[in-house]
């Protein structure tokens, strides 16, 4: 795997620990992002359409809005509802428009997928994480590190599969908090054998108390920097145009 050198170094003030959001349906099949090439985000006119495989199925609602955006110069009545949400296989953000009558729950688990949907009409458009609202933007530290615990297995394996990017910089290194010296304690005890879960990390790294966490963290600075070159776990932002 190539990954470019991040340039975001900004440190995480997030919240405290997401309690983890009821939830329905089959969890997501899908290839670990990490295990992807990170490529600096290209211009593109925000029209290619994603394939099936790199499209979300499953989303994570951050915020509900009943009237729309308030920049919206529509009349009250005119508004319709919107939600914003991300997606739980490539945290993609994004704005849906919810079925009539439907009110989905912040912190929700809902489908967006080809069939039925209970909940969602359709999807409007992909965002940025400046587009997010003030709730939105609220709620997702909690909201990520509830996805990550979510898919732990991914995770995990992300620790048991993570190798240098070069000579001097390793993958393990990207993540907040993790210095050489823990990333070699990490090398040296996966050699033990995998790791099974976030708490048998926890266990055989003490020094590492909450693996999620970490994670969580790392997401949320690569959704705050468009330019950001290690991509673990998201993929670049689609851009529009100058008109």
């Amino acid at each position: 795997m190539k990954v470019e050198k991040s340039q975001s170094g900004r440190p995480y003030t997030g919240r405290p620990p997401a309690e983890r959001p009821s939830s329905g349906g089959r969890r997501p099949a899908g290839k670990p992002q990490f295990e992807r090439q990170s490529e600096r985000a290209p211009r593109s006119s925000g029209k290619t359409m994603e394939s099936s495989q790199d499209r979300e199925e499953y989303v994570w609602v951050l915020d509900y809005l009943p009237y729309g955006k308030s920049i919206d110069s529509k009349s009250a009545y005119q508004k319709k509802p919107l939600v914003q949400a991300i997606g739980d296989k490539k945290f993609t953000l994004m704005e849906l428009v919810p079925k009539s009558g439907v009110v989905p729950e912040i912190q929700s688990r809902v489908y967006i997928g080809p069939g039925d949907r209970n909940e969602i009409d359709h999807v409007k458009q992909r965002i940025g994480y400046t587009d997010l609202t003030t709730g939105a933007n609220l709620e997702l530290p909690f909201i990520l590190e509830a996805i990550v615990r979510h898919k732990e297995e991914i995770f995990v394996k992300f620790f048991n599969d993570a190798h240098p990017i070069t000579t001097r910089l390793h993958m393990l290194e990207l993540l907040p908090g993790i210095g050489k010296k823990l990333m070699w304690a990490i090398i040296d005890e996966r050699k033990k054998g995998d790791f099974k879960s976030f708490q048998d990390i926890r266990e055989r790294i003490p020094s590492l108390h909450d693996p999620a966490k970490v994670i969580s963290h790392r997401i949320e600075e690569e959704l705050k920097d468009d330019f950001i070159k290690y991509r673990l776990f998201t993929t670049p932002p689609r851009r529009q145009k100058p008109e």
